[in-house]
């Protein structure tokens, strides 16, 4: 962090370490699996969970399979036919199966959509995303100020710096957001897997596989999202260093925070962008 004697200066400053510091923070959130994050104490509880819920997804099952017996088959004649029954048994087992090992196809799903995260990141050239820096123009246009002219900066400094921490807290909710959906939908699994069973209840089965890829390919999204912001932010915005001290500091604010707030936005709408670019 940039040390100075200008209380301008260092508020600005401050407010660009803080969503540095996000930025970070939400690079390595992504490159996470769910197992490593906060030592695994969180996936440890959520695997407890989902052990005790598979309990109920057995019970569901045979619930599920009995309403899809009655609805698919108008009478028992039906049932007995050869080719019926072993079209039932085959899917009570392939639901029984999706139950016990339901957990590992979801983790496996993880590790694939994590390579793509990683192919991106390895493809685009980052090991770690680009620093928003305070110019040293504006500094010194700055700090060459005298006190009644420092005025108004104060006033821009404090709207910028209250905008720049906003917006970083916002963003970084986000990513964790994604992360406790991760958890649940891990925790709640044998439940929804239990619908396969039945002929009429396999949509929501589906459905469930389909919102927990499309949560996993929100981490894509994100990455795209900061590296694109990083290749903004390692070019600053130009400011006319001929016009007063404070139009340099809006106008850079100005940028810095417009190109934040489409960052900010890409990862408000990743389920969004998701659902809209493979329908899940």
């Amino acid at each position: 962090m940039l040390i100075s004697s200008n209380w301008v200066v260092n508020n600005l400053t401050h407010a660009l370490d803080k969503w540095n510091l996000k930025i970070t923070e939400i690079w390595q959130l992504i490159t996470q699996s769910p197992s490593e994050f906060k030592g695994g104490a969180i996936w440890n509880v959520i695997l407890n969970i989902n052990g005790a819920l598979q309990a109920i997804g057995f019970g569901l099952l045979v619930l599920f399979f009995v309403v899809g017996l009655i609805k698919t088959c108008g009478n028992f004649s039906e049932v007995k036919r050869p080719e019926q029954i072993f079209k039932l048994f085959v899917r009570f087992i392939l639901a029984k199966m999706l139950i016990t090992y339901g957990l590992d196809l979801m983790l496996a799903i993880f590790k694939i959509i994590q390579g793509v995260v990683s192919t991106i990141i390895m493809s685009a050239g980052f090991g770690n995303p680009a620093q928003t820096v305070l110019p040293e123009s504006i500094i010194n246009a700055v700090e060459s100020c005298g006190f009644f002219e420092s005025i108004p900066l104060w006033a821009v400094t404090l709207i910028g710096g209250l905008l720049v921490t906003v917006l970083s807290f916002v963003m970084i909710l986000t990513v964790y957001g994604r992360f406790f959906k991760l958890y649940m939908y891990t925790a709640i699994a044998p439940i929804p897997l239990s619908t396969f069973a039945g002929e009429p209840t396999s949509h929501i089965g589906f459905n469930f596989f389909k919102s927990y890829i499309g949560v996993c390919l929100e981490g894509a999204i994100i990455v795209l999202g900061c590296i694109i912001f990083s290749l903004f932010a390692s070019s600053p915005p130009i400011v006319d260093s001929s016009v007063a001290a404070v139009t340099q500091v809006w106008d850079y604010i100005s940028e810095v925070v417009f190109n934040m707030l489409i960052l900010v936005g890409t990862i408000k709408m990743s389920d969004r962008v998701v659902r809209e670019m493979t329908g899940l």
